[in-house]
């Protein structure tokens, strides 16, 4: 094996993970913070990003490979529908207010309308989950899995890390007028009840993922 080779391949993974880590603050949280503004429906054209300090030493084709590369899709390129000029996206994960981000609603009763979603947390926080219920905190939306890492069509929601998993009945909820959507990534997303909240009350059940797969007791 080439060394030198295998080193730089190594460098330039880690430097589309700085990209794609760099893209995510921006997209989802940092953009105005930055002196970037994001279009109503969360865009932001590719020449103003690279144009930014922090950016100047990166390409359109590198965003454009980090963006094809991402197992979880978490970006959408698009050519400006008016003027031709790329833009970037991120699916969801927002913590600041996008208008238009081409969710999906879910209807109670429809054919993607799943009866059980997961939440991926840690189980430092369970005592917590267990008697309020999961927070949107301080982003738009919930994130929700159709099932654990690794199974099938399940490629976001949830990071890899975590070691609690936590099953929502979705269609109880959608009958207490909680909404749901679906992102461009398949990616389960609500922004919860008036107070940002899934109380426990749909709960389905808990796992531990970690050392070993474990039922954990409800409430």
């Amino acid at each position: 094996m080439d060394r030198g080779r295998g080193r730089r391949g190594k460098e330039e993974q880690d430097r589309d993970v700085r990209l794609s880590k760099s893209m995510s603050y921006v997209l989802r949280h940092g953009a105005a913070k930055m002196g970037l503004q994001l279009a109503t429906d969360g865009f932001l054209y590719v020449k103003d990003l690279l144009a930014h300090p922090q950016f100047h030493m990166y390409t359109s084709e590198d965003i454009e490979r980090v963006v094809a590369t991402n197992e979880k899709q978490r970006f959408k390129l698009r050519s400006h529908p008016d003027d031709g000029r790329l833009q970037i996206r991120a699916n969801q994960g927002h913590s600041v207010q996008v208008m238009d981000l081409e969710l999906k609603p879910v209807l109670a009763g429809s054919l993607d309308c799943p009866t059980e979603a997961v939440h991926g947390s840690y189980l430092r926080n369970w005592v917590s989950i267990q008697q309020h219920g999961l927070s949107r905190m301080n982003r738009t939306h919930i994130h929700l899995a159709p099932g654990l890492p690794g199974e099938d069509g399940v490629i976001s929601g949830m990071r890899k890390n975590c070691d609690l998993a936590v099953f929502i009945d979705v269609p109880r909820a959608l009958a207490d007028g909680i909404e749901f959507f679906w992102s461009e990534n398949n990616v389960l997303l609500t922004p919860g009840d008036s107070e940002g909240k899934l109380l426990p009350k749909y709960f389905t059940r808990a796992l531990r993922l970690r050392p070993t797969r474990s039922v954990l007791p409800l409430q």
